[in-house]
């Protein structure tokens, strides 16, 4: 059974998750926001969970600030996307605005593909590429506990941004249509910011899902 644990932390309030295995004891942590490296660590400490890696569902530094602390505090791999992956080579030259603080860069540990499954005692996640809000943006689906972790792909009545550099308005809609609606209606989303919500509420209600000339196959 997957067990689930979240805070919303940094400035902009990012999601970062805590997914377990209560049974095998271990755990993967999903993105690394700026304040969360503290309690994702004492989180483990006070479970006795093992953390197995770090997945990035994409490359923005709300959701990576302290990837590089993690990785070094709990020696544990950061997956991500090769294609996101420059980010995290040089985090400050792609912040688009600037920071009143310095980014350590990431190094990478192993790349995520589209198709992939990762394991997670008797979890598995399957991996989907959904380019459009990034070039290596990623979701992460638990088919069997009907959870996905979609980053800032889906939101509650909205998608992520797509006037960044990396971002695509019909590459983003085309990938949630293609790798998020093809879903059953009751797999919840657990996004990268705000509360989370349900493939068949963002299938009925999102304002922009309706248009489905926007779609591209």
């Amino acid at each position: 059974m997957l067990h689930l644990e979240t805070i919303a932390a940094g400035p902009v309030a990012t999601n970062a998750y805590l997914v377990a295995d209560l049974h095998a004891k271990l755990a993967v942590l999903i993105d690394a926001p700026m304040d969360s490296a503290l309690w994702y660590r004492r989180r483990l400490a006070e479970t006795g969970l093992a953390a197995q890696a770090l997945w990035l569902t994409h490359t923005h530094w709300d959701h990576t600030a302290d990837a590089a602390t993690l990785a070094a505090s709990l020696g544990i791999p950061v997956l991500v996307h090769p294609l996101d992956a420059y980010r995290l080579r040089d985090p400050n030259a792609h912040t688009v605005f600037p920071l009143p603080l310095k980014l350590e860069a990431v190094d990478v540990g192993g790349y995520v593909h589209h198709g992939d499954v990762l394991e997670l005692g008797a979890l598995r996640f399957e991996v989907r590429h959904v380019p459009g809000h990034t070039e290596g943006s990623v979701v992460f689906i638990e088919h069997s506990a009907r959870a996905v972790f979609c980053g800032d792909t889906l939101f509650a009545g909205s998608i992520g941004r797509t006037d960044l550099p990396g971002g695509d308005y019909e590459q983003l809609t085309a990938s949630i249509h293609r790798e998020l609606l093809s879903l059953p209606d009751d797999y919840v989303c657990y996004p990268g910011h705000m509360e989370a919500t349900t493939i068949g509420e963002e299938r009925r209600s999102n304002p922009f899902l309706q248009d489905q000339s926007l779609f591209r196959t």
